[in-house]
């Protein structure tokens, strides 16, 4: 039967279930519970197991514990039902255990929304190791196909995951790979692959062969494939260039969110999942440094290993010097001689160790001294000293040398630290202000302590702090009940003993109104928790506080300025303060009212709007709203100017064109492919970011972002990205080439940015790829361009377009909306130097007609003298501005203009079939 414990929030648990775990709010100083599954109960420390089943008592635990990505890296993740498994266990207290939870592996839920949506439910995909400080994926054993069958059975009978690295996973889940010359089975570390002909082979079946792998980029071939190679480069045969893409992973895919499943046995049955474990454990490590032999002792270690640093590589090659003698009776360490003795108390008598602590006590007057844990160390050494030296107690003196010789130092060491400064304290209590527990924070802060000396000064300073609230709770306490009055009332008891598994934090004593909650800003809440430093308030409500102890998530919501410290505000709004958001000035209030008096109400909280480009908040102003179809961007991001009194009543381009009517009422994008679509309207859904459209020259429409991330387009206006210019001069390629995501053939394509794919990019928009602009170095300004400096970095700036599937924490991107410290998004900085029409240079109509010539191959025909073109003029028309001049067929020296070449020519004032390119009027309007 397996032994189950009653937690005082009434649950039972029993092994191989998972909890939350923590000390009381004084020990964790504020810092969420930990997520652990329970490994087994065990009795008191020193006691011998209970008789009988069901007689056990048990008082501890050992936690197989999980970490939350926040624990491990500075990175931040919106998920805060994700957790990192870990090969790490400790033996707690069975008092630390708080309630249930529900933790499983990626794979194992069908329907991840659903799971998320659920309270106590966490998954995990990855495990992080403390001892080399590295993550790794965790996947099914089941899922491992590229072992021999004996080693895979002895696997999946054991283990219910297994542990590997990110770029061996591939390797593992593929089919069985064996060699061709000897048909073994291929372990990783000794095999190499032919990149034509894709077969497996031993490093030491290949002829010659091969002593290492090739190098990272390189790939091999394997002998008949190189020789065939040979022959069809000697018959020069035409080869056809390898598409480029992406290798196929035999990972498990990612499943979709999808819908929330209403069917509840499916979750339960998630829940109740049978996993199997061997020696407590349902994973092993089996990467790239696990011989795979070793899986079938069943004492092998399962811990992820790192590679070896032991050779020449890592260790110093020292030669033997002959001319120096060497020490006759050198002194090694590992041997008794070198063992320092710290105590021997264990060696002495009854007697001698009361006589022992009666000369501890008249060592010092100070009683700080006497129960300072460093002092009595030292003292016990000391004792110990004497005592193996033969003397007596009272050579013994701790008022004479404040340090201690040690073994293999050159130097003596304090045996106590040196007293504290004012500043320093000050500086350290600072620092726990703003840094809480981050203690590398709070030494950097200080300066002059090393971090041993700020650990030890954080213990003792945490242990008065414990003292002075336990004196304050006595002191309430006898008070009370001096007065004949309960320190709570029942309704608080109540709520105590409710949450007795948390002890210290619930707030005793508030009441329900006339609090403020640090997070959310709430006044209302049934009951008050503690809340961890640096927010607002040393509160938090109900929800709030349940979601910080389990989830480490808080629902933060910004403070008002008026709520702020005078010596905190300013007479300027800072940047991101709203148009019409409430004056910094407070209400003034009358000396001579009451100290009980009705406050003054508070201003309103300034409105927040979603922008649908960076799906991120701003106050209105920043991000406008559409007073007709209710589309929401920041103005930045889409050339809008409002004035404050405005921005209400904005309405955006489409909305606009329906009553001005200065341009196509076909609102369709001539970047994207044309759909026939059986719907009525023909306006851009207005809960997408490709509601933002702008005009062509040709008064056609063209969404923001293909202009922008499309190359040949530019703007007449950039400020207000206003009539787009340049479709006619994308070149046919990218018309013809078919979209990755919808399959079509028509509209203009771009390619990603890390491999081969095409598509639109409002097709890449809506399956979530990503957008944004990177800084590129230059090593030659003068030669490489253009160059710019966004948020301190400079170089060149390049739209950049990836899948969603590609990983993109190498690269610095900065998203759409992301603004520099003068408040102009990344955006408005990539047009107004790259995406500017000449407009200096020519006008509209002369850069339509040069844009023409170039898609007409005009400019290449030998009867156009290009350099004589400024100063030319018609000798039937008399003018100066056409697309191109033509030499007179009877008078030399004489020029005419488009129109009348081509009109005389064929007797119409008009140009032949075929002279214009037919993409001018459907790309160009």
């Amino acid at each position: 039967m397996t032994a189950q414990v009653t937690l005082k929030s009434g649950e039972k648990v029993k092994v191989n279930d998972h909890v939350y775990c923590s000390p009381p709010w004084s020990v964790r100083d504020g810092t969420p519970y930990s997520v652990a599954r329970i490994m087994e109960f065990l009795p008191p420390e020193g006691a011998g197991k209970g008789k009988g089943k069901g007689k056990e008592i048990y008082t501890r635990v050992r936690l197989a514990w999980y970490y939350r990505p926040s624990d491990v890296s500075d990175r931040p993740v919106a998920d805060s039902r994700l957790l990192l498994a870990a090969i790490y266990s400790e033996i707690c207290d069975i008092n630390q255990l708080r309630s249930r939870c529900h933790v499983l592996h990626r794979d194992k839920i069908t329907d991840l929304a659903g799971w998320k949506k659920r309270p106590d439910r966490f998954y995990f995909n990855r495990l992080f190791d403390p001892y080399i400080k590295k993550e790794f994926d965790v996947i099914q054993a089941t899922d491992v196909r590229n072992l021999p069958d004996n080693i895979r059975q002895v696997l999946t009978s054991r283990y219910e995951y297994v542990v590997a690295e990110k770029e061996v996973v591939p390797d593992l889940t593929d089919t069985l790979r064996l060699c061709a010359t000897c048909s073994e089975w291929c372990a990783n570390p000794d095999t190499v692959g032919c990149d034509r002909c894709k077969n497996f082979f031993h490093m030491s079946c290949v002829q010659p062969p091969l002593l290492a792998k090739p190098s990272r980029g390189y790939g091999w071939t394997c002998a008949p494939c190189s020789k065939r190679h040979e022959e069809e480069v000697d018959k020069h045969d035409v080869r056809h260039p390898t598409p480029i893409t992406k290798p196929k992973s035999n990972a498990p895919a990612p499943r979709g969110r999808g819908r929330p499943r209403k069917d509840r046995s499916l979750a339960e049955k998630e829940e109740n999942v049978e996993i199997k474990y061997f020696k407590m454990w349902p994973f092993r490590y089996f990467g790239q440094y696990t011989v795979a032999e070793d899986t079938l002792d069943p004492d092998d270690l399962i811990f992820p290993r790192s590679a070896t640093r032991v050779g020449p590589k890592y260790q110093a090659t020292v030669p033997t010097t002959l001319d120096v003698p060497s020490p006759s009776d050198p002194e090694q360490r590992g041997g008794d001689y070198t063992v320092e003795v710290l105590s021997a108390i264990n060696t002495l008598t009854d007697e001698e160790i009361a006589e022992m602590e009666a000369w501890k006590v008249v060592l010092s007057r100070n009683q700080e001294k006497l129960h300072s844990v460093d002092w009595l160390t030292e003292a016990l050494r000391r004792f110990s000293q004497a005592h193996l030296l033969n003397r007596g107690w009272s050579t013994v003196d701790m008022s004479v040398i404040p340090t201690r010789p040690e073994k293999w130092k050159k130097g003596e060491t304090r045996h106590t630290d040196r007293e504290w400064t004012t500043d320093e304290v000050t500086a350290f209590e600072e620092g726990i202000f703003h840094y809480g527990a981050e203690l590398r924070a709070v030494h950097d802060e200080i300066g002059t302590r090393s971090m041993a000396e700020v650990v030890r000064f954080y213990g003792h300073w945490k242990n008065s702090r414990l003292k002075e609230e336990n004196a304050q709770i006595r002191a309430a306490r006898l008070k009370a009940k001096d007065e004949g009055k309960d320190e709570v009332s029942s309704a608080t008891a109540a709520v105590t003993d409710q949450f007795s598994d948390d002890e210290g934090s619930i707030m005793p004593g508030l009441s329900r109104h006339n609090n403020s909650c640090g997070a959310c800003r709430t006044r209302e809440s049934e009951n008050w928790w503690r809340a961890p430093k640096g927010l607002a308030t040393d509160i938090l409500c109900d929800t709030c506080g349940t979601n910080w102890r389990k989830y480490a998530d808080l629902n933060f919501r910004t403070i008002r300025e008026d709520a702020l410290p005078s010596s905190k505000k300013g007479s300027d709004k800072r940047e991101g303060t709203p148009l019409n958001g409430p004056s910094t000035k407070r209400v003034k209030t009358s000396t001579s009212a009451s100290v009980n008096a009705t406050p003054p109400p508070s201003a309103p909280m300034a409105p927040q709007l979603r922008c649908l480009a960076c799906q991120k908040n701003g106050p209105v102003g920043k991000v406008l709203k559409c007073n007709q179809c209710q589309f929401r961007v920041h103005a930045a991001s889409c050339g809008v100017h409002v004035d404050k009194s405005a921005v209400e009543s904005w309405i955006c381009d489409i909305c606009q064109n329906k009553e001005t009517l200065e341009s196509s009422m076909h609102t369709d994008c001539l970047l994207c492919p044309r759909r026939k679509s059986k719907k009525k309207t023909q306006f851009p859904n207005a809960d997408s970011f490709l509601r933002a459209s702008k005009p062509t020259e040709g008064q056609g429409w063209a969404h923001v972002l293909c202009a922008v991330f499309t190359p040949e387009i530019s703007f007449s206006d950039v400020s207000q990205l206003r009539l787009i210019e340049g479709i006619s001069s994308i070149p046919k390629q990218r018309w013809a080439s078919k979209c990755t995501l919808c399959g079509e053939t028509s509209g203009a394509v771009i390619r990603c940015s890390d491999c081969a794919r095409e598509y639109h990019s409002s097709c890449a928009w809506r399956k979530g790829h990503h957008f944004g602009f990177e800084i590129q170095p230059v090593r030659h300004p003068r030669r490489d361009g253009i160059i710019t400096t966004f948020k301190g970095e400079t170089g060149n700036m390049v739209p950049i377009v990836c899948c969603q599937e590609h990983e993109n924490s190498k690269r610095q991107l900065y998203d759409i909306c992301e603004t520099d410290e003068t408040g102009e998004t990344a955006l408005q900085v990539y047009c107004r130097i790259y995406k500017q029409a000449p407009v200096t240079q020519a006008h509209a109509l002369l850069r339509k007609a040069r844009r023409l010539d170039q898609t007409l191959n005009i400019r290449t025909d030998a009867s156009v003298d290009v350099s004589a073109e400024p100063a030319l003029h018609c000798d039937m028309c008399s003018t100066q501005y056409s697309p191109a001049f033509y030499p007179s067929e009877h008078y030399s020296g004489r020029w005419r203009c488009h129109k009348c070449h081509f009109g005389h020519r064929n007797g119409a004032g008009h140009s032949p079939d075929g002279s214009l390119s037919p993409l001018d009027d459907t790309m160009d309007g």
